[in-house]
This record gives C-alpha cells, structure tokens and sequence, in this order.
C-alpha cells in the first residue's frame, strides 16, 4: 500500500493539477491605469503559486517612481503548456486579447517572430547581456535579431532518495558530483531487488515530455547531434536517428523504469517519486524547493546522467505594440530579467539566467523581499518564504556546482518555426517503443525501423 503523501507534496501536486486544468483570471488592474498606461503580460501559470514570485516583480515595477503612471498587469493563461501556445496564438491572430507582454516557451520564439506576431527588439530591453549565460541567450534570437529575453531557465535534474540507496547498502550513496547512466543502472540494481522498487521514473507520457526524454537521449548517444540547424533546417540522419532511438530504448526499459512512467507527466513522476516508489527521478529545478522540504536529509539532487535539455520561458512585447508604449514594455522587461530579478526568482525555484545570480557574492534579492535570505525580508525580522539551503553536508553548492553547470551545457530543442508539429511527430513515432504494433508474426518494430519512419515523417515537412 502506498504511504500518504507528504502535506508539502499534496500541495505542490495540487499547483500541478491546477496548472494542468485551470486558470487564474489574472490580477486586478493596478488602480490608475487605463488602457494607453497599461501593460499586460501574459504568462503561464506560476508554479511558486499564488501571488509568486512573478506577480511580487510586476508588483515591484509598479511601484518604482518615475514610471509615468504606467503599470503592468499579469494574466496568467489556463491550461497546459500546448493549449497556452493555441490560446496565444489565437488571441494575437485576431487580436481578441489585448496582450502586451508575452512569456514564450524558449522553443516558441521562431513560430511568432516568423509569424510576426513579436517584435525585435532595441538594446534598451536587456540589460547587461553579457551577463546572460550564453546558452540560455540563444534562445532569444531569431534570423539573426533578438525577439526576446530570457526570463527564467530550465533544465532536466536527477533527483534521488539517499535514504534508498543507504539501506540498500549502495557502493555510492552521496552523488552530488555527478553520476553516469551506467553508474546509475548499477545502483538501480543494487537497489531495485531488495526494496521492490522501480530503478527511476520520467515523464514518457504522449506529450512533450516524451520529446524533452527523446532529445535528451539522441543528444547523448550522438555527439553534438541536432534536429534542425540555426535556420530551422533539417540536419540529422537515419543514422543518427537510429543511435538515439536505440539509448532512449535502453534507458527506459522496463527493467529500469517504473512500469507507469509510459503514461506520467510531471505530477504523476513527482508523486510516484514523493510515494517512495522509485528511487531516482527525472524532474525540473521548481520541484527541489517542495522535495527538500519534505526529505530533508534523505533528498540528493544531481546533474541528469548525459545531456539534459534547456527550457524556460523569455518574455517579447507583441507587435501590436508601438512608440511610448513600446518602449515602456521594453523596459518592464529590463526590470523583470535584470539580476536583482535573477536572483530572486533563483530563490523562489526558477533556474536564474544570469551567471551573476550563481556567484557566492552576489547580492540579495531585493525585488522580491519574501524570497530574500536578510532578516530585512519581513517587518519580524524573518524572512517570509522558506527555501532550502544552497550547499550540501559534503560543501557542494546546488546553484553553482549543479544547476548553474547543467545550464551552462544544456542541448537546444530543434530551433524551427514548425516546432510544433515536430513535437507532435516525435511523440507519435516513438509510441513504438512504449505501446508497440506487432505484425502478424509478433514482432514489434527495431530501433532502425523506428528510425526511418522518423526520419521520413520529418523530412515530409521540415526545409532541408
């Protein structure tokens, strides 16, 4: 019988199922505003929760002096991540929604700069770029012209139970310093026998989850292996397919993976996690606040085995958008991804994409004074939101010596203004591996058959 699951745990899957399935109906607008003065910023939903760290920003930009009597309003989109991209998509085509400011998946940045439904942008909307840790910049840029900035990063982490692997008797038990796929099938093994737990589990379900576990594994079966080209051209070969098809096959079998993984998003792996069902899980930098809380001592996190994929989400003002108002969403932009802001949304979970919000000697956040670690953060002197401590008992710090590598080396998803549909075609192809068709002799598809259909459905509509 399963174990009830942690309150912290409940609460954060209740903030999954709610991104999932609802949404918020946005904030007030900020009295004073009409409509020449008002910004709006369309986002998913926050994951730190209500009044999160994204609402305490635009809240701080709305209170500085000298705004001109602009303010900014945050509307927080229903849905998942696809349905937010249809409804942002609608809404900017026909210009049902009056949207200002958008918060754009990293990989949505090609499809509405082609489309021209952002516009570039001038120098004034990023400030110190060279602070910007170079991968996550990237994902910015489209033909050449920055669309957008980052706003927070992401990036996939191995979290495990430390608890598991000590009772077990694990050879290693601490791996904070990193793990390779073979260590880990070794300390699956050890552990897997004795407790009756599944080694680890991801999210495989036919979503895009299923394309970030794919990416993740071609990219670390081949060696600087890519989809797409900077221009959105096809690149890769059948070859390289069949490679990738083949680790994914490997590091997901049934003998590692636990058995409902095939059909887990997100909430499904944390809770299967969270349950003390398997040992190792695949997840998000957001989740570690919650997980820690709740384990405490029992909880390691480390960088994912391979490469890992780069999300998040940068924020680009819609084309609508024009003269003083332009220019004063550009510079709400500024304010929000400036590296104050970094370091506060580092501290409320989000994955900073400034180096400076990694260094030992940054400053606090002020911004945001809930998420700051000085007593100052709260008039009792304490601070208001709890957050985990950033080193380890063995001196590692999670930010600079985990996250902050992991960004840094994180592979791009394919860079295409038709990132949907290949998103869709990856999901569809590779359902061979987890709910197989079998001809009449009983056989299910090899890793170089899965391949070639692979490669031929996305050359059907990929430029090459």
């Amino acid at each position: 019988m399963a174990r009830r699951l942690p309150a912290a745990v409940l609460s954060l899957l209740s903030l999954l199922t709610l991104a999932s399935c609802t949404g918020g109906e946005g904030q007030e607008q900020p009295s004073g505003a009409d409509a020449s003065t008002r910004i709006v910023v369309a986002s998913g939903q926050d994951v730190t929760g209500k009044n999160g760290i994204r609402q305490q920003l635009i809240d701080a930009w709305n209170a500085r002096e000298g705004s001109d009597g602009y303010r900014a309003r945050l509307v927080e989109l229903p849905g998942s991540a696809d349905q937010q991209r249809s409804q942002l998509l609608g809404a900017l085509q026909s210009g049902s929604a009056d949207y200002d400011v958008v918060n754009l998946d990293v990989t949505w940045i090609p499809e509405f700069a082609e489309s021209g439904m952002i516009r570039p942008l001038t120098d004034a909307a990023v400030e110190s770029p060279g602070d910007l840790i170079p991968s996550v910049n990237s994902t910015s840029y489209w033909d050449g012209k920055r669309y957008a900035v980052p706003f927070n990063s992401d990036t996939g982490l191995l979290y495990y139970r430390k608890d598991h692997l000590r009772k077990a008797s694990a050879s290693r038990t601490e791996l904070s310093d990193g793990v390779t796929w073979h260590e880990l099938r070794n300390l699956i093994e050890a552990v897997a026998p004795r407790d009756e737990k599944a080694g680890w589990t991801t999210q495989l379900a036919p979503y895009e989850g299923r394309t970030v576990n794919a990416i993740e594994a071609f990219a670390s079966a081949v060696p600087g292996f890519r989809l797409t080209d900077r221009d959105g051209k096809y690149v890769a070969t059948e070859q390289q397919l069949t490679a990738g098809v083949a680790e994914l096959r490997e590091r997901t079998a049934k003998s590692y993976t636990l058995k409902e993984a095939s059909q887990s998003r997100e909430a499904e792996s944390l809770s299967a996690f969270a349950e003390g069902r398997t040992t190792f899980l695949r997840h998000w930098p957001y989740v570690y606040p919650t997980l820690h809380e709740t384990f405490k001592d029992k909880l390691g996190v480390t960088r994912l085995p391979g490469k890992a994929v780069l999300g998040g989400q940068n924020l680009a003002v819609t084309s609508s958008m024009t003269g003083q108002r332009a220019a004063k969403a550009e510079e709400l932009i500024a304010f929000l991804t400036d590296p104050d802001s970094e370091r506060c949304l580092l501290r409320a979970g989000f994955a900073a994409t400034r180096a400076s919000a990694y260094r030992e000697s940054a400053p606090d956040c002020r911004h945001a004074p809930a998420y700051a670690e000085t007593p100052w953060a709260s008039p009792t002197g304490e601070s208001t939101v709890r957050t985990p401590p950033d080193r380890f008992t063995d001196g590692t710090s999670y930010s600079r010596d985990i996250l902050y590598p992991a960004l840094r080396e994180a592979v791009h998803r394919p860079v295409t203004p038709l990132y949907g549909a290949v998103n869709r075609t990856l999901i569809t192809e590779l359902d061979a591996l987890y709910d197989p068709p079998r001809d009449p002799e009983g056989n299910t598809p090899g890793d170089a058959e899965i391949a070639k259909s692979l490669d031929e459905a996305l050359r059907e509509f990929l430029p090459d």
